[in-house]
Parts: C-alpha cells; structure tokens; sequence
C-alpha cells in the first residue's frame, strides 16, 4: 500500500459530476500524486475483432460515463476504496492501430512501466479481448503462473482466424500454450452462443479451462457459481478478464459481438462482489464499443464493473507464492 495519504476523486458536491477532471472518475491522473497501488489504464486497440469494430473508442466511453458513479464508499463491499488505496488514472497506451504484433509489445511495454517493480496493479479498460494477452506476459513475469476468471459470451481459445495467431477470439490459447496460466485453475462464466466445430470445446478442456455457461446459473445460482468458481482459482494469483458481452444485449447493446441469452446486470454484479478476497492482480474490461451503445447502457456498465474491480483490489493486498512451497521435498 502506498505510504502517503491516499488522493481521491474529485468531490462531487463540490464540483458537479459533469464536470472538472475527464480521468476515470475523475481520480487523480498518474503524475499528480508521488506514488501509486492501483492504475486505471485505457487500452484504445480494436485491431483484433472479428466482426463490429470500434472498441477503440471504449476507454474514451467508460471514462466518461464514470463521471456518473460515487466512488466515496463502495455500499455492497462495505469499504471507501480511494481512501484504502492510492488509485490514479494512467492515461492510454498510444499504440499502434495497424499491426497486431506491434501493438501488444507496445501495450506489454507500456503496462510494464506504469507497473514497474513494485505489487501495483492494473484495472485496464478496453479495447478488443486481445489487450488480455499483453496484461497476461507481463503479469506472468511478476506472480507466475495465473488464475484466470474469464467472463464472457465466447470462449477466446480458438487457434487462428483468418491465418491471424492473435485476435481477440485466440487470446487465451496463446496464454495456455505459453505457460501464463497456472494448471487446472482457469475458468470461464457466462459462455453462449454459437461455436465453429464441436472441437471448439475439445480443445478448450485440453487447455485445463472449466466452464460455467450462461445458462448453468439457472440451476447452480449465484451461491453455487461462486463457490465453482472460489475452489477451481483457491489462493493462486487470480486475473479477472471480462468481455462486457457477458452481459445480455439488453444490457449490452454496445459491443462488437452480442449474444443473446447473455447475464443480467445485477447478475454480474453480484458474482463479481462475491469474490471478495481473492488474490486478485489484475483485470480488465474489455470490448465496450460506444458506437453501438444507447444513452450509456453499456458504457454504464463497464465503468461500474471497473470500479468494483478497483474496490476488490482495494480489500486485500497481493499475496505472492511461497517459492518454498513449490519446492521439491
């Protein structure tokens, strides 16, 4: 935690939420405060999509319809996160919008820099699923191999589209085949919709993912994913990843691959909460494309999932593996 008295948002009763600062809820920008435990990072990359672009637009969209929360005191969680830890907004990776390769080193890079060589961490907005990649190498580096908690329509492990090795559909495979992800711990919640090839799924249990599908809620409720969810990650270093297409179209409309049957607001919401006390490391929301959006559904809901992402960071400190531990005897 930072040892300096922790700078929070700007005071909405003293300048109206429509106004002052146009950083994440209008916290502190990154070089307003001398140090820093938590950075919200905007990643403006879409290169990767496979149908609607525009999720480069989505750190610009969240951070504005942030102005709407009250980021003072988080009522669910119980706690008044900004006055916990020192959260600073650190701007958007200025990567490149024509070349995939190029623009996950830049993003890896940049997030490596704002991170540096202390136990801060990234609440990282999109931008398509493949700024998941870049977060996952650098994070490897610092905590070893990861939890993932992936929420979302679609699986993300497929091999290639269009010849490409990395999109925003072939995220996760790459994370598996290069040894980000800690084994038998990642899983996936809210999966849907469509798929290519039945091997689709093959392929996804040979990666050690387990499934939670949208419809499976119906009968294992909040209470029962929850707890899959808690015993499948247990004290691992966890990465919480979340496409906002999770969400149904009728709480999503404004992301670039909408599938019906999707999860309810309060829904995710209350699965989100629920994992109070994970040793949480980093996460992002990806895949908000304002274009498609209506009066800020969407836009609404990503910023609300990324302050609640901040305040369960703010709760619990990161615990790093005991190297021993993993010794041989």
């Amino acid at each position: 935690m930072s040892d300096h008295q922790p700078i929070g948002a700007l005071e909405a009763t003293v300048v109206p939420r429509f106004a002052g600062l146009g950083t994440f809820a209008r916290i502190p920008a990154i070089d307003a405060v001398p140090d820093y435990d938590i950075a919200v990072l905007g990643v403006p990359f879409d290169g990767g999509t496979s149908y609607r672009p525009g999720a480069r637009f989505g750190p610009m969209g969240v951070r504005q319809a942030s102005r709407h929360l009250r980021p003072r005191f988080h009522v669910e969680l119980e706690t008044a996160p900004l006055e916990q830890v020192q959260v600073v907004d650190a701007g958007d990776v200025p990567c490149t919008p024509y070349s995939i390769d190029d623009a996950v080193q830049q993003i890896e890079g940049f997030a490596r820099e704002v991170v540096g060589n202390r136990d801060r961490r990234l609440v990282t907005i999109g931008g398509d699923h493949t700024v998941a990649l870049p977060m996952l190498r650098a994070a490897r580096d610092k905590y070893g191999p990861i939890a993932l908690i992936h929420f979302d329509a679609h699986l993300d492990t497929w091999d290639t589209y269009f010849k490409a090795p990395i999109t925003h559909g072939t995220v996760f495979r790459r994370a598996f085949e290069e040894g980000l992800l800690a084994e038998e711990k990642s899983i996936h919640v809210g999966i849907r919709g469509p798929i290519y090839d039945q091997l689709d799924l093959v392929d996804d249990a040979s990666f050690g993912f387990r499934v939670i599908r949208a419809g499976d809620l119906d009968t294992l409720g909040i209470d029962g994913a929850v707890d899959a969810v808690r015993r499948r990650v247990g004290d691992a270093p966890v990465y919480l990843s979340i496409d906002i297409d999770v969400l149904d179209p009728a709480f999503a409309p404004g992301t670039g691959t909408p599938e019906m049957g999707g999860l309810s607001s309060r829904e995710l919401l209350h699965l989100l909460r629920r994992l109070d006390g994970l040793n949480l490391i980093g996460a992002d929301v990806v895949e908000t494309a304002p274009a498609y959006d209506h009066a800020e559904i969407t836009c609404v809901a990503a910023a609300t999932v990324a302050f609640d992402l901040i305040t369960l960071m703010s709760k619990t400190e990161v615990r790093k593996p005991d190297p021993s531990a993993a010794a041989p005897a």
